[in-house]
């Protein structure tokens, strides 16, 4: 089975003395559970999984009895250590607090039980983190899997990624477009739009959240504004819940809402959003088109290549210290600007036959990056820069 390289970093941490607890958050269906379970068997010492995913969300004892169930099976077996891995862990009411006072109860005790949560909402978990838990846990996130995962574990072509997207549980499926188009839907979208979403936060307009999804979705990779797109919506909203949504979206690892780069941070903030989806997947199930037609044209292969782009680079920016943004001035526009502390880079893809890209000369005089970076045939070709770790251009 393949393993992701997390793995290694997690089995790294929960070898090591008792210190912090291990949090993995992430998208649905990117590999969590299937983490922990490849862990279990790797360890010395015995583990105890449980889901939090059939209890009542009042049921807040319920962390507190496994907890006890867990320390009871470490004295039965007068173990040195044991593991105990609570899984979608945010689906309970005050889960911080519970979690809080039995990892404090067990430092004070000196119990040698570490713990591993996981949670698929990310704006809830790191509420709960945030606000009881600071001090008491080491964060690793786990994003959408990339195109030399996807190579790696299923034989999955570049084209085939760029247009299917990083969704391991699909990969089987991309043999059959429309099973495939309605696993990803139904499966995957849905259960995150209920679950993670709607269930779990206040949201007055349900209607409008799935609408901007879908919009957003069709719209990624163009810069658009939160007016424009409420003359598209069926539902009546404003550009403050809209907002809000687009939040809501990012956090369930849906769509993303980036940026302008400014030196201002309070332009950067009220500028139009460019909208960029967290895996080209989410691109294709709301196309008219199928994979072969898109393949076949180089225009709108531009724009699924450019997307995938974006996905590599929001997924870098999850996982390491840096911030993408896009960058346009008048006609001049660059497709992403990555910031690592002061350091600045500028990309544009270009994947088809026209090669120019005025933009790129305006924003290297306007903002005076450290380097610009061409994706496409006259530069890095975009099948390798996928393959790259994004870090390499600082």
């Amino acid at each position: 089975m393949f393993e992701r390289d997390e793995l290694s970093t997690l089995k790294r941490r929960i070898n090591e003395p008792r210190r912090f607890m291990q949090v993995l958050s992430g998208p649905r269906q990117v590999g969590k559970t299937t983490l922990v379970r490849q862990l279990i068997p790797q360890l010395s010492f015995p583990a105890q999984y449980i889901s939090a995913d059939a209890v009542s969300a009042a049921n807040s004892a319920w962390i507190a009895q496994q907890w006890e169930a867990a320390r009871f099976q470490l004295r039965a077996n007068a173990g040195e250590q044991g593991l105990l891995i609570i899984d979608e862990i945010q689906k309970i009411e005050n889960w911080a607090e519970q979690v809080k006072a039995q990892w404090d109860q067990d430092t004070f005790n000196q119990t040698p039980l570490k713990v591993i949560l996981l949670g698929s909402a990310r704006l809830l978990l790191q509420r709960g983190l945030s606000e009881s838990l600071a001090g008491r846990f080491e964060l690793l996130p786990l994003t959408h899997w990339s195109l030399g995962e996807m190579e790696a574990a299923f034989g999955m072509t570049p084209d085939e990624f760029v247009w299917f997207g990083g969704y391991p549980g699909a990969a089987p499926l991309i043999h059959e477009p429309d099973r495939w188009r309605d696993y990803v839907l139904n499966s995957l979208v849905e259960t995150t739009v209920s679950k993670d979403i709607l269930m779990m936060t206040r949201v007055d307009k349900p209607a409008l959240l799935r609408q901007l999804f879908e919009l957003g979705c069709g719209y990624s990779g163009q810069i658009l504004s939160y007016t424009k797109l409420l003359g598209q919506l069926q539902d009546a909203g404003n550009t403050t819940t809209l907002s809000h949504y687009a939040q809501l979206l990012d956090s369930a690892g849906l769509l993303s809402s980036l940026e302008k780069y400014a030196v201002d941070k309070a332009r950067q903030r009220a500028s139009i959003p460019k909208w960029q989806v967290q895996n080209s997947a989410l691109f294709s199930i709301f196309s008219s088109y199928h994979f072969e037609q898109v393949r076949a044209n180089p225009v709108e292969w531009g724009r699924w290549v450019e997307t995938a782009v974006g996905v590599h680079l929001s997924r870098s920016a999850h996982t390491s210290k840096l911030k993408l943004f896009y960058w346009r001035e008048g006609n001049d526009e660059v497709d992403f600007v990555l910031q690592q502390g002061a350091q600045v880079v500028g990309l544009e893809v270009k994947s088809g036959r026209r090669q120019s890209a005025p933009g790129m000369a305006s924003f290297q005089h306007k903002v005076r990056p450290n380097k610009v970076v061409l994706i496409g045939q006259s530069g890095i070709p975009w099948v390798d820069f996928l393959r790259a770790n994004p870090l390499t251009l600082f």
